[in-house]
């Protein structure tokens, strides 16, 4: 492995930051959609974090919730968002009523008619995303922009139901949603050229890193993460500990590894009780209320200042379900079967041409996921590590998973030579 200088990754990041903005094919001139008035579906976590960055940038914002309890508790924990940051200094305190003032809290859709841009942040489910969006396409006013937050679903099947889908987009933001800088611009099948630049003006307005990617399952960010969480989840099943695990990625450079993630986002996120799911560890923890930080307990258990610690339950629980003695891996085993299928999956979204660039792979994990900055992103360390390492690792973990087989780009790069970073595979087509 061949470790870059400091000052070349500073350098590849700020080019890749640049870059991210480009648009080939989409012409400078395309006039823009005028965006004077904004509406949000949903006062939830997500949808009262987007809202925040709107109203913040100057917008007024009409966002709608179909109880008005759910309102007040939305509009409520915006208040103290705004009010925490003002006594911090960030903002004088007079500046907390006049973000609150551009606030309308609504119960119908049909208060949204006169919005420009309309984004829908209800919770991941096709069925109520499709009855939303047909009731969008009967209220709003013609040339609005209907945007969907969602972070893995099909955004054509979503734009199908509307007879405008040039005027459907995603726009993924990241949770917390009024912190996170990362936005996936989301370009379905039939997106008008003129709401792709519209929506890549409006995220440098308010303040976000825009990246623009094409439809498929999670996207470019989640389907990357997904691909690890599955190996992590697959080491659990070998008998590796879900601290050993973290603990390695932890060193690599992550703040967080995913177990430690999962316990912070709530391992309920997809579950009901007496629910079985995919993973059933998930499940029977919580089944006994450990359901995360939220619950002081999860994977790991918390002491009162959220400190996590190796669970003795947790372990009794794993063993259980997946019959494995408990065994200690090297952490740089445990990270290159965690990290190099990432990679992999990244070659498989640019032979899909569901991103840019390669470059724009790496901003999406630098902004969004928290990739350690001293590694460039997923591409840009795939170049330290080489093509050969990572396919001989992927052969093996393909060999167990036929999911997890080599990208033929990889198998390509292997043979040939070139770099991950300068791979061009005719950039984003929908």
């Amino acid at each position: 492995m061949t470790a870059p200088n400091t000052s070349d990754t500073a350098n590849y990041i700020a080019e890749a930051g640049k870059a991210a903005w480009e648009v080939p094919g989409l012409d400078e001139s395309t006039p823009r959609r005028e965006i004077r008035t904004v509406g949000i579906i949903g006062a939830g976590t997500m949808g009262g974090g987007i809202s925040m960055n709107f109203v913040t940038a100057g917008f007024p914002v009409t966002i709608v919730e179909t109880k008005a309890e759910a309102l007040e508790r939305g509009l409520g924990v915006v208040r103290r968002n705004f009010q925490n940051s003002a006594d911090k200094g960030r903002f004088p305190q007079d500046e907390v009523e006049a973000r609150m003032g551009r606030y309308d809290g609504k119960l119908s859709l049909s208060d949204l008619a006169q919005c420009d841009l309309v984004i829908e942040a209800v919770f991941e489910d096709m069925d109520l995303k499709k009855k939303i969006f047909t009731e969008l396409d009967r209220v709003m006013k013609p040339g609005a922009i209907l945007a969907t937050n969602t972070s893995a679903l099909d955004i054509d099947e979503i734009a199908s139901v509307t007879k405008r889908p040039q005027d459907v987009i995603g726009l993924h933001f990241f949770s917390p949603a009024n912190v996170m800088k990362l936005l996936e611009i989301v370009r379905a099948r039939e997106t008008a050229d003129d709401v792709v630049a519209t929506c890549m003006d409006l995220a440098k307005k308010i303040n976000k890193i825009a990246v623009l990617v094409g439809v498929c399952p999670g996207f470019v960010g989640n389907r990357i993460l997904f691909a690890r969480q599955r190996q992590a989840n697959k080491l659990v099943y070998r008998g590796v500990m879900p601290w050993d695990v973290d603990a390695a990625l932890n060193t690599f450079g992550f703040k967080m590894g995913p177990f430690q993630m999962s316990d912070l986002a709530g391992l309920d996120i997809g579950w009901s009780k007496g629910a079985k799911t995919e993973n059933p560890i998930r499940d029977a923890l919580c089944e006994i209320d450990r359901r995360g930080q939220k619950t002081g307990a999860g994977y790991y258990d918390y002491d009162e200042n959220r400190k996590p610690i190796p669970s003795d339950v947790t372990a009794r629980i794993i063993r259980d379900i997946t019959g494995a003695e408990p065994r200690k891996m090297e952490p740089d085993e445990i990270t290159e079967i965690c990290i190099y299928p990432m990679i992999n999956e990244a070659l498989k979204i640019l032979e899909e041409n569901k991103a840019q660039r390669p470059s724009d792979i790496d901003v999406v994990w630098l902004n969004g996921y928290g990739w350690p900055a001293d590694k460039g992103g997923p591409m840009w360390y795939a170049d330290t590590v080489g093509a050969p390492e990572i396919l001989a690792r992927m052969e093996a973990l393909g060999k167990e998973d036929p999911a997890f087989a080599p990208a033929e780009l990889l198998k390509d790069l292997a043979a040939n030579g070139g770099k991950f970073t300068e791979i061009d595979t005719g950039g984003l087509k929908v």
